[in-house]
């Protein structure tokens, strides 16, 4: 029986992967090769890289540095997660593991705006997902925030009021935004469009331009998908494992989901969906790991 099985390779699984291989833990990482941060053309806010680091740069400079210390990390989906007695049943397509300890590292999709060259605009810049992370590179721009609810209109106002100027709502939910979020986002300068979204134009150079099917396209410098995330907790969920009322993993203090053994790290458990949120996570959930098998718990 391993100590351990971290499931999902992004910054929480490896995080997890470097301490428990320090830790000199008996333990395995299966991957799917979606980690969400494989988007990231280049994030300017996690600290240690004043130049930026590219998605895929960071992965695969973690990737190598636990497997420096022996970590073993395979590729594969885990169909199947079974409490047993004295840990867990995790089940791929081609083998079944057991292990005293589980780390969920498998984090959110992404509910994507339907825009041809989606992949392309965003390595570009073009299209961006998250404000926290990369709103300081839009200071100054004509932005569109894509969304259809009020939560989706708050990022709009979220953008105006720390970033840019010239924000655009580009509403295409079915349900009107709240009456008093529309004179909200009125008296913040927000321009609110209603009309569905006709086509999309990703450019060569810096321009997403939308045609809403009435009058000329509009150009925006960067438009953000404000469209939400769906977490996958298809497998925390099957092993018993508390949602709270956004979807994601309850966990307590140490990252232990109601399911003993049963660990939560990174976008799965909350929404600020941070690189360094999800490392220090991970780090929790594996040292705590690591001290209750120490002490035979």
């Amino acid at each position: 029986m391993l100590d351990c099985v971290v499931i999902g390779a992004g910054p929480a699984g490896l995080t997890a992967a470097i301490y428990l291989a320090r830790f000199r833990r008996d333990f395995r990482v299966i991957e799917s090769g979606s980690s969400r941060a494989g988007w990231i053309p280049r994030s300017h806010n996690l600290p240690g890289y004043p130049d930026g680091v590219r998605g895929t740069t960071l992965l695969s400079r973690m990737r190598r540095q636990a497997e420096k210390y022996g970590a073993r990390i395979g590729s594969g989906r885990v169909e199947r997660l079974t409490p047993v007695t004295g840990g867990f049943e995790v089940a791929t397509e081609t083998e079944t593991l057991q292990a005293r300890a589980v780390i969920l590292a498998t984090g959110v999709i992404d509910n994507a705006p339907d825009i041809p060259g989606l992949e392309d605009g965003v390595a570009r810049g073009l299209v961006r997902i998250c404000p926290i992370c990369d709103g300081y590179e839009v200071i100054g721009q004509k932005v569109g925030v894509i969304g259809r609810d009020d939560h989706c209109a708050r990022e709009a106002l979220f953008i105006r009021a720390t970033y840019s100027d010239d924000v655009t709502f580009i509403h295409v939910g079915h349900d009107p935004p709240d009456p008093a979020l529309r004179r909200e986002l009125k008296k913040a300068g927000v321009e609110v469009i209603d009309s569905a979204v006709q086509g999309v134009v990703v450019e060569k150079r810096k321009i997403t331009a939308f045609d809403f099917g009435a009058g000329e396209p509009r150009k925006f410098d960067v438009v953000y998908s404000a469209l939400g995330v769906t977490p996958r907790v298809q497998l925390a969920v099957q092993a018993g494992a508390k949602l709270d009322d956004s979807g994601r993993l309850v966990v307590n203090d140490h990252q232990e989901t109601s399911v003993p053994g049963l660990y939560a790290a990174g976008d799965v458990v909350r929404g600020l969906n941070q690189i360094s949120t999800a490392e220090g996570e991970a780090a929790t959930a594996a040292t705590d790991i690591h001290n209750r098998l120490r002490e035979g718990r």
